[in-house]
């Protein structure tokens, strides 16, 4: 039985047999567990591409102050290694601000220092002329809007032809001890709603033209999961697990589960990686910088 993940990280520690021997570098640095995964092949029925993928752990994001910045510098430099070294960015912010463990991409997207708009004049006089073009976006859902996301990037990478785009959004673990403490980085594109089992066109290079890097916390569980691991899913047969299944996913309809602090989890969350994000695009200016820019 698989088991929902948007975590390579994840995919790996199972055992699954096209990860098991995929090359993984593991370090430390300021409280966070760093493991970079390199995968070489597509593997269709977990939505993972090629690419690299950089899964930070650090202190729960609801639980713990990040004293100095310390994981915020983690992830932007991390973040850094992505992203081209010049030219414009556009940023676009995934999910749904009506539903909290969605909202991350969104909240993130409020964050951003967006930059493309301000002339060379305006920018020399109020002193940001060294700030590099950046264009942030939300979204929205193909339920709110009837536009698919991938086709609204495409829309926007047609007129306005930046160098790369960053995609954030939120995502789903197979360990409810990942929730709100992990941050993944990737530059293998990323497949809206496949977490949760609303699959949408896959945001890639391929697709966009331009290279895509997508960053996501993992706000949900699939209960299911979390029923399994109560009733000692390794102990079960799959007719066992298949029955576990359906009792917690009442007519078919998949149920998942959120931390209780996912408020203040999206809060920091997106504070951290839009911080990130600005100050990984711009290093002359610290997030303290932004904080003031933005608000």
């Amino acid at each position: 039985m698989f088991f929902r993940t948007d975590l390579a990280l994840e995919l790996k520690e199972s055992g699954h047999a096209q990860l098991t021997q995929a090359p993984c570098e593991t370090i430390e640095k300021n409280r966070c567990i760093i493991n970079r995964i390199t995968v070489t092949e597509n593997i269709a029925e977990t939505g993972t591409a090629p690419g690299e993928y950089v899964t930070i752990e650090m202190p729960s994001l609801s639980d713990a102050v990040d004293e100095n910045n310390q994981c915020l510098d983690v992830v932007a430099e991390e973040l850094s290694r992505f992203i081209p070294s010049q030219g414009e960015v556009l940023v676009a912010g995934l999910g749904n601000a009506s539903i909290t463990p969605d909202a991350l991409g969104m909240r993130v997207i409020e964050q951003i220092l967006a930059t493309r708009h301000v002339n060379k004049e305006l920018a020399r006089i109020t002193g940001v002329d060294e700030l590099r073009a950046v264009a942030a976006v939300s979204t929205d859902v193909l339920g709110n809007t009837g536009v698919e996301t991938a086709e609204i990037l495409q829309g926007l990478v047609r007129q306005l032809k930046p160098d790369a785009v960053i995609v954030i959004d939120a995502m789903a673990a197979r360990n409810l001890g990942r929730l709100g403490k992990t941050i993944q980085l990737s530059n293998g594109g990323i497949a809206p709603g496949s977490g949760v089992g609303n699959h949408r066109p896959r945001i890639d290079q391929d697709l966009l033209g331009v290279p895509v890097i997508s960053i996501g916390v993992p706000t949900v569980v699939d209960a299911a999961t979390v029923a399994l691991d109560l009733l000692g899913g390794h102990a079960l047969n799959d007719d066992e697990k298949q029955t576990a299944r359906e009792i917690v996913s009442p007519n078919g309809t998949a149920m998942f589960v959120t931390p209780r602090e996912i408020d203040l989890l999206i809060q920091r969350g997106a504070r951290m990686i839009g911080m990130a994000i600005n100050t990984s695009l711009n290093p002359c200016f610290s997030p303290e910088d932004f904080e003031l820019l933005t608000k």
